[in-house]
């Protein structure tokens, strides 16, 4: 099989197109025909060494979409030529052929393509968390889903908007502001606009949000504190750079005066049934077409390297993808 290898750290050109023999799935695994696999930012950073990430040589990704080519012993819930999306593998993900555990695959919707099934496992994997599992999250409070147009933050306006939330969103362009209001946001702002956070508490009425899900940490954490209502909580999603690159000023009075919450939320750290309860609503979810992944762009396997760098430059309005 073909299948993108990372023999060193380093920019996106480490990611190389290699030949490597096709596994065989071992007791309790499925081996997937990989149709579509989910770009994801956490794989960039594992690939720079900006986090910590497996041992070279390794294959990235663990969001993909496929059907099942074989099965191993002790598999019985999943049959040979099912559609399935996959939030894990042993193998990696940025391939043509992918080894996954059982309880890693789920089954993919009709409605839905390779493409957007790919888009599901960490995108709306860490938004349902974010809102729902971390952020406590009700119907009828407001949320502001900051650097909401990219794969988290567009699951994230679908989810909340389905539960009956107001949402608002924060996007850098035009486009990326008319997209969120599609998706289901009441309300859109530029977060490159200074005044944006004026704008959000506005929008409230001066009272502020109960839930900010953010997914640049390391520079809107302390405004962000500034925008809770009283007992408001903030889930960090994404957090770039490391050392002094990762560092904001946060004033804890802000959080004080609010007996406000900030919260982490990082997806290999939860429980096996916090996993399945996120499957099971995503899957309502899809079958009410409440929830549609948006597919910004799609690349070749071999143009794995241009993706990372497109990731990185920001201002994608959607999911990144490869195509083996």
């Amino acid at each position: 099989m073909r299948a993108i290898r990372v023999h060193e750290l380093g920019p996106a050109e480490v990611l190389r197109l290699e030949q490597l023999p096709d596994p065989v799935p071992a007791d309790g695994q499925l081996l997937v025909r990989v149709g579509a696999v989910g770009v994801n930012p956490v794989e960039t950073y594992l690939r720079a060494g900006i986090a910590a990430g497996p041992p070279t040589p390794y294959t990235p990704g663990s969001d993909a979409a496929g059907v099942v080519e074989a099965i191993g012993p002790g598999v019985a819930a999943t049959a040979v030529g099912q559609r399935v999306y996959a939030i894990g593998t042993s193998t990696g993900a940025y391939a043509e052929l992918a080894l996954c555990r059982s309880d890693e695959v789920f089954p993919l919707p009709a409605l839905l393509s390779m493409a957007q099934g790919a888009a599901i496992g960490v995108p709306y994997g860490t938004a349902y968390r974010a809102l729902f599992q971390r952020g406590r999250g009700a119907t009828g409070e407001t949320v502001l889903v900051h650097g909401a147009s990219g794969g988290v933050g567009l699951a994230a306006v679908q989810l909340a908007a389905a539960a009956g939330m107001i949402v608002i969103g924060s996007a850098s362009t035009d486009d990326g502001r008319r997209l969120l209001l599609a998706q289901g946001a009441a309300h859109a702002v530029d977060h490159l606009a200074p005044s944006h956070g004026e704008e959000v508490l506005k929008l409230t009425g001066g009272r502020g949000v109960d839930l900010v899900v953010e997914m640049r940490a390391d520079v809107n954490l302390g405004a962000d504190l500034a925008l809770l209502a009283a007992r408001g909580r903030v889930v960090c999603v994404g957090n770039r750079g490391a050392g002094n690159q990762g560092e904001v000023a946060v004033n804890a009075r802000d959080l004080m005066r609010r007996e406000g919450d900030v919260l982490g939320v990082m997806l290999p750290n939860a429980e096996h049934d916090d996993m399945a309860s996120v499957h099971d609503a995503l899957a309502r979810g899809f079958s009410r077409r409440e929830l549609h992944p948006v597919i910004a762009r799609e690349y070749r396997l071999e143009n794995a390297a241009q993706a990372h760098r497109d990731i990185e430059e920001g201002h994608t309005l959607g999911k990144l993808v490869l195509v083996p």
